[in-house]
């Protein structure tokens, strides 16, 4: 299905949900996300994750010197990615050179990998620095790389506080690695 089939599938769904009674409302299932919402976040899994001897069970894709790349254990999108540096920081000034120039490498081998393996067509890639703007981990900086697509789910989180998930983490996570492996 083409971006331009999908947009109007998407705003057919949309003005059908709209002009629903709440108990008309379609349910999107996704047994998987019921454990970010029934576990409190682990301050310290970004450290946990540095720390791993097994890279599978932690999405940790590739390790550099200072940084590591990994899946996002409860992703916005299919494919959302974090660079995270080894050592627990919170804030820019505390990065040290070598730090920041991975953090900025590992983003845009992300997005090189997400373009063969998800055909992602554009990014959100950025930082949430402090709780009041949406950091889950204040004290660990952590790039966020989100892929995004012409005529994607956009609307799904606003008006359906929900996210599309297309497919299986440990999938994901299998294919996402052989292409970081062939290209790190």
């Amino acid at each position: 299905m083409g971006c331009r089939a999908e947009s109007v599938l998407a705003v057919c769904f949309l003005s059908n949900q709209l002009s629903m009674e709440p108990s008309e409302l379609s349910a999107l299932w996704a047994p998987w996300r019921c454990e970010y919402f029934q576990k409190p976040v682990r301050e310290g899994f970004l450290l946990e994750a540095g720390q791993s001897q097994d890279d599978g069970a932690v999405l940790v894709l590739v390790r550099r010197r200072h940084c590591f790349l990994m899946m996002n254990r409860y992703p916005y999108s299919v494919g959302h990615l974090m660079a995270v540096p080894y050592r627990k920081v919170g804030e820019l000034s505390e990065l040290t050179e070598g730090e920041r120039l991975e953090l900025w490498d590992l983003a845009e081998l992300g997005q090189t990998i997400l373009r063969v393996v998800v055909k992602a067509q554009g990014f959100n890639v950025g930082l949430n620095l402090g709780k009041c703007a949406g950091a889950g981990v204040a004290d660990h900086i952590h790039l966020h790389i989100v892929p995004r697509w012409e005529g994607d789910h956009n609307f799904m989180p606003v008006l359906g506080a929900s996210a599309v998930l297309s497919e299986a983490l440990e999938s994901l996570y299998g294919r996402l690695k052989t292409a970081c492996d062939a290209t790190a």
